[in-house]
């Protein structure tokens, strides 16, 4: 996923089947239905468009999510021979609808189970994400989300999703060649698509994952209070921030799960930026001034409030994720080729671990 400031995605052994979690554990807690009304009301509106350049970008950004394909088949080596799907350019109150339904279906495991009365405590959690879904619907560029159905619906799992309005306006602020940035941004969230349609068991992995961390522990307030108390006072190093918090709040299954979905994010946003830069060149005339101007944006000052949303939903941290991420497939690409690179994607334990993301050479010894 891109955002103007900025997908992740995880069936490791023991972990609980997706289709395990019953809707009642997470996904029935949110009304999602009045996530997204309430958030489409609160969401800004987007830059002012005439009707023709409006409907001008969303041609052209269907067609460069099209002409994207395959320059980026070609540099990853995935995805060959695979049907090209079609893209959704959307308004920010449709993203709003689209992530909504999405991670419905994501933390309740599947629609048909989820409670259609999910109740009060449910429509706390909905005015609550509401503001979240507002927040992003403005920031997101564009993303792959491997939890909806495709143009062809059941059998055609996954949809690549571009915001038209955040597309224009991040383009305006930075100046840069329409045409050119729209590829770009393609490449990118078209990379994303490449990785989950060439190799489907990163759904699964990721629901997975998905399931411990939302699953109960079972710890009354008196065992949570003690092991949190335990490691406070103990020399285990802890992460800083949001991370550090979570660590300490979670069962060690749980710590252990969102391990593995930072680490597969990192890899993720990483190989699609480096992707992007690689196709860059021959695709994007003007590439060096848009990723100039565009990591010149993203890694900008920002206002106090900005900073304070920026921290809680995590979005910091996302930034490092491309940064980290990239570097390490540089590295390996680098020394080794794309093509043995590509063993990474063999299954969950040729993932990357935390140790290896910033020593590549660790990475590379365990499993090549």
């Amino acid at each position: 996923m891109s955002t103007d400031s900025t997908s992740t995605e995880i069936s490791p052994s023991g972990a609980v089947p997706a289709r395990a979690l019953h809707a009642d554990l997470v996904g029935a807690r949110i009304d999602w239905g009045l996530a997204a009304g309430v958030g489409k009301r609160l969401s800004r509106p987007g830059p002012k468009m005439t009707s023709y350049t409006r409907d001008a970008a969303r041609a052209e950004l269907a067609d460069a999510a099209v002409r994207a394909e395959g320059p980026v088949r070609e540099v990853t080596g995935l995805a060959d021979g695979l049907a090209v799907p079609t893209a959704r350019v959307l308004e920010r109150d449709e993203w709003i609808d689209a992530a909504a339904l999405s991670m419905r279906s994501m933390l309740s495991g599947a629609l048909d189970d989820a409670d259609p009365s999910p109740g009060l405590s449910g429509r706390i959690g909905g005015l609550q994400a509401s503001g979240l879904l507002a927040f992003l619907s403005s920031a997101i560029l564009g993303q792959y989300d491997p939890f909806s159905a495709g143009p062809e619906g059941a059998d055609d799992p996954g949809v690549l999703m571009l915001v038209l309005p955040n597309i224009v306006g991040v383009e305006r602020s930075l100046k840069v060649v329409p045409s050119d940035f729209r590829l770009w941004v393609c490449l990118h969230e078209v990379t994303h698509r490449v990785q989950f349609s060439a190799n489907p068991w990163l759904r699964d992995y990721m629901l997975d994952n998905i399931a411990v961390l939302t699953s109960e522990t079972g710890e009354s307030v008196g065992e949570l209070a003690g092991r949190v108390t335990d490691m406070l006072r103990g020399d285990k190093p802890r992460e800083k921030g949001v991370i550090g918090a979570m660590q300490l709040l979670q069962s060690p299954e749980q710590y252990d799960a969102l391990n593995r979905m930072l680490m597969l994010g990192t890899l993720l946003e990483g190989h699609a930026d480096h992707v992007m830069d690689a196709v860059g060149p021959a695709q994007v005339p003007t590439v060096a001034s848009i990723r100039a101007a565009f990591d010149k944006r993203r890694t900008g000052p920002r206002n106090p409030v900005q900073r304070i949303i920026r921290a809680l939903i995590g979005m910091d941290a996302k930034l490092a994720q491309y940064i980290r991420g990239k570097a390490f497939v540089d590295e390996v690409v680098s020394t080794v080729g794309m093509d043995r690179f590509n063993t990474i994607w063999t299954s969950a334990e040729t993932m990357p671990l935390p140790d290896e993301i910033d020593e590549p050479a660790k990475w590379i010894a365990r499993v090549l």
